[in-house]
């Protein structure tokens, strides 16, 4: 009768205690059950099924409206749902009851109405249902599930359950759609209402909920942020901490601009004030000084225009007495070392070339070291020892091969089409085909991506691609519904098992995708295939050597085959491999091997010209200097080569910056010397024998020579002491490579200088010393008679000197240059750390495009690791409140401040909230997620349903199984204290969850998710020595994103740490290498201190004065103050590049500024003319010899095809000659002549203390 009453569809009982719905009437083809339309009265289940409803459904007591293959039924369906959201109470309460009235409940037709039917067998279905709720139970139940995390994924549990859902009345929309066909949903429409007909008699069901903050069922505070003891916590800032900053009107400034010009206006206030008050008031001593000196002046007799007349004038007013203990002594020595040196040319050469060359020997152990993490990382680094624990305890971090395919816009201001169409998922397919056929060469046997890749559950490749949707497999591309699949997997991934990848685990859309915005995936316009490929610590069983030799294969073949399939297609496609930029890197270490040899060939041409006299067609080839040229060059690179066989023979390896950078400094530095011995010793009186000429030359220059060779060789040496190895060996070989040039230059250089006077005095030819010219009784070419000054000696006389001694212009100079000085210092503080990629590459290089594209496309940033030391899960511990984030978890829990600090994403560089094996681990265990953790009668591990035995892999769709019916939960309540497991449960299952395979009836599983979270090494004791909690970064576009997310991410794990008292910290596969770049600047400032401090230390001893050596080190303090702000201004990162430059312009600086001084000392009259002769005598050699001779190098570097030569080589080497000109020549002239030191005896007692010509021996 009952039947029939439906059958009929009479008028439908709607009231308390009546069904409508009750028992099955038949299934749809993919086997989902369909409920019988029967509206009866609700019916007394037995005692059995009782229990078994109230277990799942405590709101439902006394009759029901299900049978028991209707609970089974609901039981399976929502145990797939339940370990997304078990760990939060109230959100699983909530949820279950929603479905537990809409089976089970007695009072079913007061909020069910059934609004359309199916027939199936004969038999009438239930086809479509209204179901009535409150809006309030709704809304309740959405705010309890809204911030519900799933672990191993880092997302929402709603992204899965929900779609995604802004609110729950989308939620009830999702809920409610009919499933097609093998898909997962209701098996028939649920449209939900807020209110019923009136007249219908009907209720909304409106049972009780509860809060995500309710003391009882109490979410964590990832889950539930609203919690009381959740808001009370301090979350992090919620805007960036701006630097101090001052307005004034519309115009901002930076406190440190402010101040630094506040500070500059002040000085030259006083400096000005300073400067008018002693004018005026030594005004009438300065006129009878003036007096007085004109008096002078009448007496001497005029000065010859001539080098001959100028010697024999200026010899007698160099103020040798003026010489400190140790100058006195070096002029000694070298005044004796020229005579013997002259008289034994042959002897001197051949014992100096002769030591250099045996240091040679060791070349024949030279290597390059040119792994980066031996070059960047140096030893005690803390994130080297971080990476090598990561490595040892839990696993290496994948080697990652990666191809960017993606659509062109129509125009640069169009959005880019959208990528998900058939023909563009077709060429996936066609490209991986031929990936997966690639096979590379290693030591005879081949090599393929199933060999290498990474496998997570030890079958198939974890590649990351869109085709995973398809189980990576072409023929399934129809048969699973093309792209409307793949869409439907966007919202699925892990919720459907059609949408599991094929190594059986979730695929997250934004890893393949790139270019849409939120979550938007199917406007994405770009595929992102990853191939990840497993990594060995130390090349463990030539894992590395196979991996390298597949990658070298793919770039080919993504070069020769996969870019033109891709063009055809209007497409753009990048590529990259892990060993791509190591190979990049070699690439380009030759690409300019041509432009520095012709950047050598012009030092030389220019060397060449420059030692020798003013060219004359008749005699040029005689007073040229190329042979004395090209040998003093040959002696710089034996030099070179002395220095790397020294360090090759002790078994250290060379860097590619050695032998790129070395040369040239060494070169620069060299020539110096070279044209300043030189230019002494054609100063000299050409009537004097060519041993008293080399002899008084290398007393006049030998101890300026020396002084500034010292401080160069110590200015390197200091570097020695960088933790960074590149930067430490770089320090190291330059400085012998200095030593060793300075001691060829006073030694087989002089005796050259030696040869070469002979061989010009003989009239032998250039070049062809074997050929002698004529005797001519032509006077002017004699080489020993008078000699006209050069054109830079008279600019620098008559013009330059005088220029510079006006008051006015000295104002102008030292106004300026300070000014130079504060802009420099405020300007530096804009310089970032980082080296760009892209500057390193070759211009040509594929990786360019590659580089460009992450930074456009990729949505994701690199995974970050927590990494946990000496966990102590034992019961008597609360570390494990301390690290989880699931109901009674602390709130302040690592996993719970994880996920606060993903809300300030901006601030923090997190992504997403970390995925937790612990919080899996637990839920897994808890007895709601019953089709998770479960034992056999004889304890022993028993899978969910759905996975062997339970389920065969060969049967198409597994129901209760004979195999696994006994099967119970591992642990009730009562057997767990406070839902934690004891020490010998937690001990005995965690090897089960790190075995589990995750399923649709389990998807906790750990095995693959978190098979390499745990290190389970002595884990028995109850202390896990190591495990780690992932999330990701977000996208990091920029080098300062790199370093400022590294910092972020140590901050935070310090805070940590100290708050929760356990050793924690972030690892990343990119923070070893931007660890230098966290105190770039303490390193960069403390070194180029200590060189600083070096120079002015070896000065000091040298000139035995504190003034002198102080002027020294003020001036190179303000060239690299200003080589900092053209930094800035050219945008010149901070890095171990621009480090070693700095170090290096220390040591270049010196020569700017000791030749000047030195000059300064020796010579006499006020400190205006002392300051003339000065220039007269040194001005004309550091011009030619120091700023041309570097500049003429400097300029060729520019022609370059390497960015990272025109940036750090051609801009900084340039800005450098160009500042140490400006101020060697120009300030520190000026800055002399008013504030240098003054003599040390007077003017009668000079010609006691200066040795005579008669002297020498």
């Amino acid at each position: 009768m009952q039947i029939l009453f439906v059958l009929g569809r009479v008028e439908a009982r709607q009231s308390s205690g009546y069904c409508a719905m009750y028992d099955i009437c038949g299934a749809r083809s993919d086997g989902k059950v369909l409920n019988c339309p029967f509206n009866i009265p609700a019916v007394k289940p037995d005692d059995l099924l009782s229990s078994k409803i109230q277990s799942l459904c405590p709101t439902i007591t006394g009759n029901v409206c299900c049978t028991e293959t209707q609970f089974d039924t609901l039981r399976s369906q929502v145990q797939q749902a339940i370990p997304f959201i078990v760990g939060c109470p109230a959100c699983l309460r909530n949820f279950l009851n929603l479905f537990c009235e809409l089976t089970c409940s007695p009072d079913q037709s007061l909020f069910i109405n059934v609004t359309s039917t199916a027939k199936i067998k004969n038999n009438s279905t239930v086809d479509g249902i209204e179901y009535y709720i409150t809006d309030d139970f709704g809304a309740e139940m959405y705010e309890s599930c809204k911030n519900v995390k799933f672990g191993s994924s880092n997302s929402r549990a709603l992204d899965f359950l929900g779609a995604g859902a802004k609110n729950f009345k989308e939620w009830f929309a999702f809920i409610g759609q009919k499933a097609g066909v093998n898909l997962p949903g209701s098996p028939y429409g649920i449209k939900f209402s807020p209110l019923p007909p009136v007249s219908s008699g009907m209720k909304p069901m409106n049972v009780s909920t509860y809060s995500c903050s309710d003391d009882t069922l109490g979410c964590s505070c990832g889950d539930c942020p609203s919690a009381g003891a959740c808001s009370s916590t301090a979350g992090p800032p919620t805007q960036k901490r701006h630097a101090c900053s001052i307005k004034i009107g519309s115009l901002e400034a930076k406190c440190i601009d402010f101040v630094l010009a506040i500070l500059y206006i002040v000085l030259v206030s006083l400096f000005l004030g300073g400067g008018l008050f002693h004018r005026i008031k030594g005004k009438k001593k300065s006129s009878t000084l003036s007096e007085a000196s004109r008096d002078r002046s009448s007496v001497n007799p005029q000065k010859a225009d001539t080098i001959h007349a100028q010697m024999l004038q200026n010899t007698p007013q160099r103020n040798w007495a003026q010489l400190s203990a140790v100058q006195g002594f070096l002029a000694n020595f070298y005044r004796k070392y020229g005579i013997w040196v002259a008289r034994h040319p042959t002897l001197v050469l051949c014992l100096s070339v002769s030591a250099v060359l045996l240091l040679c020997v060791g070349l024949v152990q030279f290597k390059v070291e040119t792994r980066p993490d031996r070059l960047w990382v140096g030893k005690g680094s803390r994130a080297a020892e971080e990476k090598q624990f990561f490595d040892t305890h839990l696993a290496p971090f994948y080697r990652i091969e990666q191809l960017i395919i993606a659509t062109v816009p129509k125009s640069p201001h169009d959005k880019a089409p959208e990528i998900l169409t058939d023909d563009n998922i077709k060429l996936l397919f066609d490209i991986q085909t031929k990936v997966d056929g690639l096979r590379a060469n290693h030591s005879g046997s081949m090599v393929s991506l199933t060999d290498i890749c990474l496998k997570p559950l030890g079958e198939d490749c974890a590649t990351q691609s869109v085709l995973q949707y398809f189980k990576m497999k072409p023929g399934n591309y129809d048969v699973f519904g093309g792209v409307d699949h793949v869409k439907y997997c966007f919202e699925h991934f892990t919720s459907t098992e059609s949408c599991l990848s094929a190594f059986k685990g979730p695929l997250d859309p934004a890893t393949a995708l790139g270019g849409f915005s939120g979550n938007s995936y199917s406007e994405a316009s770009a595929f992102i295939v990853t191939y990840p490929v497993d990594n060995a610590v130390d090349n463990k069983g030539n894992k590395t050597e196979k991996a390298v030799a597949w990658e070298k294969a793919f770039i080919q073949l993504a070069k020769d085959e996969l870019l033109p399939m891709v063009k055809s297609k209007g497409l753009t496609l990048s590529f990259s491999s892990e060993s791509s930029i190591e190979e990049e890197l070699k690439r380009e270490s030759t690409a300019d091997v041509i432009t520095i040899a012709i950047s050598y060939l012009v030092m030389f041409a220019y060397i060449s010209l420059a030692l020798g006299d003013a060219p004359r067609l008749n005699s040029f080839y005689i007073t040229s200097k190329v042979l004395l040229g090209l040998s003093g060059v040959l002696l710089v690179m034996l030099s070179v080569l002395g220095s790397v066989g020294f360090f090759s023979a002790v078994g250290m390896k060379s860097t590619l910056i050695i032998m790129e950078v070395i040369p040239f400094l060494v070169l620069a530095v060299g020539v110096d010397n070279m044209c300043i011995l030189v230019h002494a010793v054609k100063r000299q009186e050409q009537d004097l024998l060519l041993e008293r000429r080399i002899s008084n030359a290398l007393m006049e220059v030998g101890p300026s020579i020396t002084l500034a060779s010292l401080a160069e060789i110590l200015a390197f040496a200091v570097g020695a002491y960088i933790k960074m190895p590149a930067v430490r060996v770089f320090s190291m070989f330059a400085a012998l490579a200095v030593l060793l040039d300075f001691i060829l230059q006073v030694t087989a250089f002089v005796a050259l200088i030696v040869f070469d006077f002979k061989r010009a005095e003989d009239k032998r030819v250039d070049c062809f010393p074997c050929i002698k010219r004529p005797q001519s009784s032509d006077g002017s070419e004699k080489g020993v008679g008078p000699k006209k000054a050069g054109l830079l000696t008279r600019y620098m006389k008559d013009v330059h000197a005088p220029i510079l001694s006006h008051w006015a212009v000295k104002i102008v100079v030292i106004v300026f240059f300070f000014g130079l000085a504060m802009a420099g210092i405020a300007l530096s503080t804009r310089i970032e750390p980082g080296l760009e990629q892209q500057i390193v590459l070759p211009q040509d290089s594929y990786l360019q495009g590659y580089f460009n594209n992450i930074s456009t496309y990729l949505r994701i940033g690199p995974p970050l690791y927590f990494v946990v030391k000496n966990y102590n899960y034992s019961s008597e511990s609360r570390q494990t409140n301390q690290l989880c984030s699931i109901n009674k978890c602390d709130s302040n829990s690592l996993l719970n401040e994880i996920a606060k600090a993903s809300l300030t994403p901006e601030l923090s560089y997190i992504a997403k909230p970390a995925a937790s094996w612990l919080d899996d681990f637990l839920v897994w265990l808890s007895p709601e997620a019953f089709g998770c953790c479960r034992k056999f009668t004889n304890g022993t591990f028993c899978p969910p349903d759905d996975q062997p035995p339970c389920c065969p892999s060969d049967q198409g769709s597994c129901g209760l199984s004979e195999v696994c019916k006994d099967c119970t939960t591992c642990f009730r309540h009562a057997d767990l204290s406070s839902d934690r497991p004891s020490t010998i449960q937690f001990k005995e299952k965690l090897p089960w969850f790190l075995n589990a395979l995750p399923s649709a009836d389990c998807a906790k599983g750990g095995h693959g998710a978190y098979s390499t979270s745990v290190d389970l090494q002595g884990y028995e004791s109850g202390i896990i020595q190591a495990s780690s909690f992932r999330t990701y970064h977000t996208p990091l576009n920029k080098q300062a994103d790199f370093v400022n997310s590294m910092r972020a991410a140590q901050e935070f794990s310090s805070k940590v740490s100290r708050s929760l008292k356990m050793e924690i910290y972030p690892y990343s596969v990119f923070y070893m290498f931007f660890e230098q770049y966290l105190d770039i600047w303490k390193t960069a400032l403390i070194n180029l201190s200590i060189a600083i401090a070096a120079v002015f230390a070896v000065c000091f001893i040298i000139t035995c004065s504190f003034w002198s050596s102080a002027i020294i080190l003020l001036v190179i303090a303000m060239i690299i103050i200003d080589l900092l702000g053209v930094m800035a201004i050219f945008h010149i990162q901070l890095n171990a590049l621009s480090v070693v430059n700095l170090i290096m312009s220390v040591g270049i600086a010196v020569e700017f500024c000791v030749h000047i001084t030195h000059a300064f000392s020796i010579s006499s009259g006020d400190k205006n003319q002392r300051m003339k002769e000065a220039l007269s005598g040194m001005g004309a050699s550091v011009f030619s010899g120091i700023t041309l001779t570097k500049l003429v190098g400097v300029i060729v570097l520019g022609f370059s095809r390497s960015e990272v030569f025109v940036v750090y080589y051609f801009k900084m080497y340039l800005a450098l000659v160009l500042l140490g000109f400006l101020h060697g020549l120009v300030f520190l002239p000026v800055f002399l002549s008013m504030f240098g030191p003054a003599p040390r005896h007077v003017e009668g007692d000079r010609q006691d203390h200066r040795p005579s010509v008669s002297s020498l021996p």
